[in-house]
């Protein structure tokens, strides 16, 4: 079986459960190789404190969802205010994987110019879900 109709079998499952956790969506990026046929790295909060905090382009994560993603953010050009992304202060916060997925995809394309790749976001949902 192929990985994304795997992906989308897991994701299937889980909708029908009910809602998505953060664990869950982390669980699910977590369990991606980097390269077909490998073994998925463990997601790490520390890879993604310094995925957050690191300025990729013009932007870091936290130019918009602040230093301390427990706290509002504003979007950086609009002033928009954002509400917290750590589940700890927001617990709305990836409980829909395909709302997750499209924020990933526009934010990942603003601040890093490329999707974000599983790894990446399983390590950033490491780092918020470790905020407490």
């Amino acid at each position: 079986m192929q990985r994304p109709i795997v992906l989308l079998l897991t994701v299937l499952a889980a909708s029908a459960a009910g809602a998505e956790t953060a664990t869950d969506l982390l669980n699910t990026y977590g369990s991606q190789p980097v390269v077909k046929g490998a073994t998925a790295p463990v997601p790490t909060a520390a890879a993604g404190d310094r995925f957050f905090h690191a300025r990729h382009k013009d932007w870091s994560c936290a130019s918009c969802h602040t230093g301390d993603p427990r706290a509002e953010g504003r979007h950086a050009v609009t002033g928009k205010p954002i509400a917290p992304l750590a589940p700890a202060a927001n617990p709305r916060r990836f409980t829909d994987f395909a709302k997750a997925e499209k924020w990933f995809k526009r934010n990942c394309n603003d601040v890093v110019g490329r999707e974000c790749t599983a790894s990446e976001k399983a390590d950033v949902l490491a780092y918020l879900i470790s905020l407490h």
